[in-house]
């Protein structure tokens, strides 16, 4: 009896890659204008963004902030490591509400891509962060990592914005 290969069904256009998404809430004791800044300024992001264990420095940072604006940020570590992130913006409506998506969700070939939103709300002399991330070719598990990561950088951007506060 001859052997076949088992048949398989190539992807077609109507299926959709895997999704996931998630929302952080966080607060920081920082006016919104500061927590915009921290956002939309390379060398005030360059202090927060990314992991503790690697250095994002400002030279290899892109914020133009304006819809259809680049952003990039590439993280750098021991012996030469380096990875970069980057996106571009949809919606800047300064100082509330940003909208961004890292890598290309509309067009993500095989790797993962999100739509981010971000909306700055005053509460009091402090900023109710609420972040939104929507992401594609993502499981589960790659959105809790990137979740993950995410809480790392807010720690770092907590403290980055609690020390530039303006003494009152």
């Amino acid at each position: 009896m001859p052997q076949t290969m088992p048949q398989t069904t190539p992807p077609t256009a109507t299926q959709k890659p895997q999704t996931a998404e998630y929302e952080l809430t966080c607060l920081f004791d920082a006016p919104r204008e500061l927590v915009w800044a921290a956002w939309t300024e390379p060398e005030r992001f360059s202090r927060w963004f990314g992991p503790t264990t690697l250095a994002t420095p400002v030279g290899r940072i892109t914020l133009d902030t304006r819809p259809g604006g680049i952003w990039r940020a590439t993280f750098v570590g021991d012996e030469g490591f380096e990875v970069t992130l980057d996106g571009t913006y949809r919606e800047v409506a300064e100082p509330e509400r940003l909208v961004f998506t890292t890598g290309d969700p509309d067009n993500p070939g095989d790797g993962p891509a999100s739509v981010v939103t971000i909306v700055l709300t005053d509460v009091d002399d402090r900023t109710e962060m609420r972040f939104h991330q929507y992401g594609v070719n993502t499981d589960q598990e790659h959105a809790e990592g990137a979740r993950e990561g995410w809480l790392e950088f807010f720690g770092r951007l907590a403290e980055h914005v609690g020390h530039d506060r303006p003494a009152a």
